[in-house]
């Protein structure tokens, strides 16, 4: 204890006996008992408080990484439903297409097509005394 041999305990407990005397050394050894389990019941909870402290502590600290991946989420949520970001990008993707076609000769213009109707030949009824 606290790095005493037997022999320097002794010699404290002969020199406490010389000084107290037979009749104050046993109250005395009781009060420093009880000193010690009071100091020993203060460390006990300072501990706990302590170790109670870094257990929120690392529940906060989990609580700011599922936090910081929920943002990180919504954040590329966003970015993927971002119509005018598609738009960009698809605009981007459609000049990168257009310049990898080799552009050919202009040609001229097409004339529009006319369409024409045939009247339709007129159907004789039959006579219904011929039926």
């Amino acid at each position: 204890m606290f790095g005493m041999g037997i022999g320097e305990i002794l010699i404290i407990i002969i020199i406490a006996i010389l000084f107290l005397g037979p009749d104050k050394l046993p109250s005395t050894m009781v009060d420093i008992a009880k000193f010690f389990r009071s100091v020993k019941g203060t460390v006990n909870t300072a501990r706990a408080t302590l170790e109670e402290e870094m257990k929120f502590a690392d529940m906060k600290q989990e609580a700011l990484n599922y936090k910081k991946e929920l943002t990180d989420a919504s954040a590329e949520l966003e970015r993927m439903t971002n119509v005018t970001e598609i738009g960009t990008e698809l605009n981007v993707l459609k000049n990168e297409i257009n310049l990898d076609i080799p552009s050919s000769a202009p040609s001229a213009p097409k004339e529009p097509e006319v369409i024409t109707f045939k009247p339709k030949p007129t159907e004789t009824k039959p006579n219904e005394e011929n039926v």
